[in-house]
């Protein structure tokens, strides 16, 4: 059969709606200045659906110091990979102020979060050692451990948060590595993007009590939002010592691109030479990291920034709940509202919240849900207001009830 053809025939779980999505619950286009108010479609939408939580992607001084950069040094500089002649001091500076941030020795500065963690776990484990991680960690992880497991490794899976599970697997890696002089890697999140909710990161530290592991904490979402500082979630549970590999990525908090990993001096040093995602790709470009430092800066100093982002989803969360809507057991910015209904449902839902109501906010359907559970998903920022939030609340009591009473159920997707 026909590679083509074959590929085709079968479009994927979520391929399959492309014909009715795409442009619209897929692949739409949100236009003008970053913020809570943008062009949907020729029509000004309340935005609840970009990672910029503390407000950075128009902050004056960031947008100061991306064009001051792009001038001085335009979006080449440097060529080639960190390793052959893309080093800068300004690479250092960076890495070693973000290692600081998060209470590290040393950092390593990557070009993008999504391949640098799939290197990360390619570059820490091979065939003899074991992965256990948590059933709900993010596609670049499980993208990582299908590395190892195509090198022939063994991985361990345990339901979300359950660390009674966890123990158990960790007892059956305890075991394999015993057998193969391994050693024992486990994965989870800080902040799990999708229902908000924290990966129970002192009581995974806590085992170490018991079993002899290596811990990698992805906290992509975490980084800027969580603990005293900002400094992430290991920073909000006391543990972050007893994180050895801290990781994020500047997609969020950061407003920007990038990620880093933060360890040990010594592993620092070793995943500057093993890293094939690092060895083979053009430096990240000047501009980036002029950026990512300034941005630092205000995370650091900006503490206004975080305390309205809190004020802003205390206040939505509250709100949504007082509502009679189930956040699930959300605790972070993250504020994932569920509903009863199909993906057609859904779908309908979605564009009356965005058509008649002018609010804009992120749906997951099946197969990323059961079939008979709407997911709506707003990403509250220190940018957003309080009459933002009424608003908001006002336009889901009035969807939720068009829900429940069958207004929705067309029977097909996106016919509202």
């Amino acid at each position: 059969m026909d590679l083509f053809e074959k590929r085709l025939h079968n479009k994927g779980p979520l391929g399959q709606y492309a014909s009715k999505a795409h442009g619209y619950f897929a692949f739409p286009k949100l236009e003008g200045e970053l913020g809570p108010r943008m062009m949907f479609r020729g029509k000004e939408v309340l935005n609840w659906s970009l990672n910029n939580y503390i407000g950075l992607a128009n902050h004056p001084e960031v947008r100061k110091a991306d064009a001051e950069a792009a001038k001085e040094y335009g979006m080449a500089y440097p060529m080639g990979a960190r390793m052959m002649t893309g080093q800068t001091s300004a690479h250092e500076e960076l890495e070693t102020k973000l290692a600081e941030f998060v209470d590290k020795p040393a950092g390593y500065l990557l070009n993008y979060g999504y391949q640098g963690i799939m290197s990360i776990i390619d570059a820490m484990v091979d065939r003899n050692d074991v992965i256990v991680y948590d059933s709900e960690c993010h596609a670049s992880i499980m993208d990582g451990i299908f590395i190892h497991k195509a090198k022939g490794g063994k991985s361990f899976s345990y339901p979300h948060n359950d660390i009674d599970k966890c123990r158990k697997m960790l007892g059956f890696a305890k075991n394999r590595t015993a057998e193969t002089n391994g050693g024992i890697l486990v994965i989870t999140e800080g902040v799990y993007g999708m229902m908000g909710d924290l990966g129970k990161l002192d009581e995974i530290v806590a085992l170490k009590k018991d079993f002899d592991f290596r811990f990698l904490v992805d906290d992509a979402h975490g980084f800027g939002t969580m603990g005293k500082t900002g400094a992430g979630t290991g920073e909000h549970f006391g543990v972050q010592d007893g994180i050895d590999l801290y990781f994020s990525t500047f997609a969020k908090s950061m407003a920007g691109i990038g990620a880093f990993i933060a360890a040990s001096e010594p592993i620092i040093g070793y995943l500057h030479y093993t890293m094939r995602s690092q060895i083979f790709a053009k430096s990240l470009p000047m501009p980036m990291v002029k950026g990512g430092l300034k941005r630092l800066e205000l995370l650091k100093s900006e503490h206004s920034l975080r305390e309205n982002l809190w004020t802003i989803v205390n206040a939505l969360q509250k709100g949504l709940r007082e509502a009679g809507f189930d956040l699930g057991l959300v605790n972070s910015p993250v504020t994932p509202v569920y509903m009863k209904g199909g993906p057609e449902e859904a779908s309908n839902l979605m564009m009356d919240l965005r058509e008649n109501y002018g609010v804009f906010c992120s749906g997951v359907i099946y197969p990323v849900v059961p079939k008979d559970v709407v997911l709506l998903r707003l990403i509250p920022t220190a940018v957003h207001t309080l009459d933002d939030v009424k608003y908001t609340i006002n336009a889901f009591t009035k969807c939720s009830e068009k829900l429940k009473s069958g207004v929705y159920n067309t029977g097909e997707m996106g016919r509202f």
